[in-house]
């Protein structure tokens, strides 16, 4: 049964405003100078341990699972007014899709014929020729590797639209699961082999036969990961940069043939193509020759299965949410059937249910307040940057500069997009999902040489997240993160400011952090900086490195400050900006103590509250491996060590385990 749950903020304005904190979810016997993740969480985490279908559980976990309510209300009833709704309309769409979705005893009479067509044009392979050929077919309908061909703007001239090739193909989640010798990895690598036997034999091959074509597919993958950058050398935007146009790609590649897959794609031959790894394309021509034909079709029907999996038949779904979620993070029991379709009709058809969520769940007024907020932070941001004290005038202008350019994007699209191409059939689930995952594919393609469409967004507005693309220059806040705890619109200044305004401040922040500090104000990936600056931004980076490098996690695990340093400048500058703009929001009159507690305390309370986050140990170590972004409750650790305005809120002191050395403090601005 779904949950009764009000619109988003409907709520009446005129309501007195609260404190905005769960004061029951505090755990006041630890000290907040000690562990004030654990004194602004402790008893909320005590009492909300992770469901068994979690890889964790958290803060946004809770407004994620409320909106997904919000979605199946709106799911159920549009596929319920089937008949009343008119034939192709968004309603008709989406609730046709979730209800095929729902349909698991139609999926289950399938079994594997949804796969037929590719699994047949697979083994029709029968020499180089053919093999290359059905790659390049499939780059239209399954694009699951060796390389992916899709539309990006060019980071040089973001006004333009190019087709780029980046690298696709491995299985497990990032490169070095290929190579690590510790135990947990060499055991992931045990059961990928397990994994991959027992998809194989469920889709007929014999389990003698299915356990060496497992290891035929680890070796083979194995090869294709070698010569791929790491997650660490791909945060430098200038790594994965190589315009060669379609002449140089076929230099990289030549046996692939280039020109029939863009013909199919409807690329012009004439367009830049910009190469992500040159690398890899030129260790992908050598196993054209140097890996046997049956090896190259092994990989393909492996690959064909897996990406399909999760909508096939139960045996299927079972052994991909064995490994992928419980071996990878633990996670112990599936998520409800209806829990996975509203996902699916979000990712498929977001727009669609994204209108009907915006109009019944997010009101003309939360929009105005959010506004306003950005606004104020931004305003706030202009100062921070004239009055810093490290950069000099030619910087401060280039910077100001930027920050006056930022597009901010609240709630939705001013434009929905339409999916009169999409074919749904309410008894199809596999073909619907194929009509928009092709309709997804060439719209997509189909930007390629044309400007810039500044209307899209990175995010479906039911999404609990948020975003800044440096291509772009703009922020992205879509409606469903604008509910509780993360904006109130009845709450208190002090909640909304270290809540959603650190939010803001985060994704304002990361103009600036290592990557997107290499972009100028155009989008256009571009020294802004003068050679004496840059040096000294580079050094507050990596004061935020080094404190990453030592932060202890548990069971010897640290983050890697190299590849969460974006994430960690981001939240550092995020919150300092957000606790001005907060202070500059009061006008120069003191904030009133609400709940006991004063407006600074409950403006850092109501940013730790955001991380109160804790992780399955298996989804943990794949987080730090893989997640550019910290662990959440060293989101809050880790940044209020930082910041003098927290420690005198609570008045702690020199040798607090909240307190860095005063000569080890990060501070950007």
């Amino acid at each position: 049964m779904s949950l009764s749950l009000p619109p988003l903020g409907a709520q009446s304005r005129s309501a007195p405003r609260k404190s905005g904190i769960d004061l029951a979810g505090l755990d006041t016997t630890c000290k907040p100078c000690d562990d004030f993740w654990r004194f602004a969480n402790g008893l909320w985490v005590d009492r909300n341990p992770i469901p068994a279908s979690q890889s964790g559980w958290g803060t946004m976990s809770v407004v994620s699972e409320g909106n997904r309510e919000r979605l199946r209300a709106l799911l159920e009833e549009a596929a319920a007014g089937n008949r009343e709704n008119p034939a192709g309309s968004r309603e008709k769409k989406m609730g046709d899709l979730y209800a095929a979705c729902m349909d698991t005893e139609g999926v289950e009479k399938l079994g594997l014929k949804p796969l037929a067509r590719d699994l047949a044009a697979i083994e029709k392979i029968s020499d180089a020729a053919s093999l290359l050929a059905t790659l390049a077919a499939f780059q239209k309908s399954s694009p699951f590797g060796p390389v992916y061909i899709f539309a990006r703007q060019d980071a040089k001239n973001a006004a333009a639209t190019v087709a780029a090739v980046a690298p696709v193909g491995i299985s497990l989640p990032e490169r070095d699961y290929y190579f690590r010798s510790d135990e947990k990895t060499k055991a992931i690598r045990a059961e990928f082999l397990v994994h991959v036997a027992k998809m194989l034999t469920l889709a007929g091959a014999a389990p003698e036969e299915a356990a060496a074509q497992a290891q035929a597919i680890l070796a083979f993958e194995t090869r294709l990961a070698e010569p791929r950058l790491t997650n660490v050398q791909r945060r430098d935007p200038n790594a994965t940069y190589h315009p060669v146009g379609l002449a140089g790609t076929i230099e990289l590649m030549p046996s692939f043939d280039w020109k029939a897959a863009f013909a199919d794609l409807k690329i012009p031959a004439s367009t830049q193509v910009i190469v992500a790894e040159p690398a890899y394309l030129k260790a992908v021509e050598k196993e054209f020759t140097a890996t046997p034909l049956a090896t190259w079709k092994t990989w393909m029907r492996w690959k064909t299965i897996a990406s399909a999996a999760p909508y096939l038949a139960k045996a299927f779904v079972d052994e991909n949410f064995r490994f992928q979620s419980t071996v990878l993070t633990g996670v112990k029991e599936q998520q409800p059937r209806w829990k996975r379709c509203t996902t699916l009709v979000d990712q498929t058809l977001g727009d669609a249910l994204g209108e009907a969520f915006v109009r019944k769940h997010f009101p003309p007024a939360a929009k105005t307040q959010m506004n306003d907020l950005v606004e104020n932070l931004r305003a706030t941001l202009r100062e921070q940057l004239e009055a810093s004290p490290w950069m000099d005038a030619e910087t401060k202008k280039n910077a100001i500069e930027k920050l006056n350019a930022f597009r901010a994007k609240i709630g939705y699209p001013d434009r929905w997009k339409d999916y009169a191409a999409v074919k749904v059939d309410r008894g199809d689930l596999f073909g619907s999902l194929e009509s928009a995952s092709e309709f997804a594919r060439m719209e997509n393609l189909a930007k390629i040489g044309k400007p810039l469409d500044r209307n899209e967004w990175g995010m479906t507005a039911p999404t609990v997240n948020a975003y800044y693309s440096p291509l772009r220059n703009e922020i992205g806040f879509p409606a469903g993160i604008l509910q509780p705890p993360m904006f109130d619109m009845d709450a208190d200044e002090a909640a909304n400011y270290g809540a959603i305004g650190a939010v803001i401040g985060h994704e304002m922040g990361h103009g600036f952090d290592d990557q997107g500090s290499k972009f100028a104000s155009s989008g256009d990936l571009r020294n802004w900086w003068t050679p004496e600056d840059r040096k000294k931004f580079e050094a507050r980076a990596e004061c935020v490195i080094n404190q990453f490098n030592t932060l202890e996690v548990g069971d010897g695990l640290r983050h890697n400050g190299r590849l969460v340093v974006g994430e960690a400048l981001g939240d550092l500058g995020g919150l300092k900006l957000a606790y001005r703009a907060y202070k500059r929001s009061l006008g120069g009159k003191e904030a009133p103590v609400i709940d006991g507690y004063t407006g600074d305390q409950r403006f850092f309370l109501a940013f730790a509250r955001v991380w109160a986050t804790q992780l399955r140990p298996e989804a943990q170590r794949l987080r730090l491996a893989t997640d550019p972004h910290p662990l959440g409750r060293f989101r809050a650790i880790g940044t209020l060590q930082n910041m003098p305005e927290f420690h005198k809120a609570f008045q702690c002191k020199a040798g607090d385990a909240m307190v860095r050395p005063p000569e080890r403090q990060c501070e950007l601005w």
